[in-house]
């Protein structure tokens, strides 16, 4: 596998006759490569990501694990990506967290039993098993993030796209995932405006501004700069 994600002159509007809310990007993230994307609201960055599971309609290639995205790819490509929405309501869709969590394997063939067993070690790396026979409905934004973030992690997929991730978390929450999410292989696209957890978790800087990448850098203190500067 040569890449994680590519992205390769890729336009994408939500309807036929808006205006394109992200324009020609381009740009690759290799295998285990933590990559944040930042931007201010409206920038693109949700759209991206969802660009990348055929969520929005794009022009232009989008290969995952060198697989270009395509209608009859899509199955194929998704499940090489955990995903986490920015709302944990949007993908928590079962009556208990157990249940929630395990559908990720399951829905791939391994069985009830099987799946649930599967999933414990990854409750238990987020703090949740405990949680497991809770209505996720019932828990707090925090936790309902997290048993989102067991549901992307589940099947140990090699890429992982994380919309806002540590929104809602307490200080100890963020350092925690912070701490998790610098300690696994996948590769990772994070979405966030979080700048000082990203900074401690990735090694890659990509800033979005009206739908372009404005800066692709390395050094997390420039992005403070990038922002300070523009406010002049």
């Amino acid at each position: 596998m040569k890449t994680a994600l590519t992205y390769q002159n890729v336009s994408a509007r939500y309807r036929q006759e808006d205006r394109p809310v992200i324009r020609g990007i381009s740009l690759d993230i290799v295998p285990e490569e933590r990559v944040a994307l930042l931007g201010l609201n409206g920038s693109g960055k949700t759209t991206l990501l969802y660009s990348a599971v055929g969520l929005v309609p794009f022009d232009g290639v989008i290969s995952v694990c060198d697989i270009p995205l395509s209608r009859a790819t899509e199955r194929q490509v998704r499940d090489s990506i955990g995903f986490l929405f920015g709302i944990p309501d949007d993908q928590i869709l079962f009556p208990s967290v157990i249940d929630d969590v395990s559908f990720t394997l399951e829905r791939r063939g391994v069985s009830r039993d099987e799946a649930r067993q599967k999933v414990r070690p990854v409750m238990e790396m987020l703090g949740i098993e405990n949680l497991a026979s809770r209505s996720p409905h019932r828990l707090s934004h925090g936790q309902m993030q997290r048993v989102a973030l067991a549901g992307a992690l589940a099947a140990n997929p090699p890429l992982l796209l994380l919309d806002e991730p540590s929104a809602a978390l307490d200080p100890v929450g963020k350092e925690e995932l912070a701490e998790l999410l610098a300690s696994l292989d996948a590769a990772m696209f994070i979405a966030t405006h979080d700048i000082d957890f990203v900074r401690r978790v990735c090694n890659r800087f990509i800033v979005l501004a009206n739908g372009v990448v404005a800066e692709d850098i390395t050094d997390p203190e420039r992005i403070a700069r990038y922002w300070f500067d523009r406010k002049k």
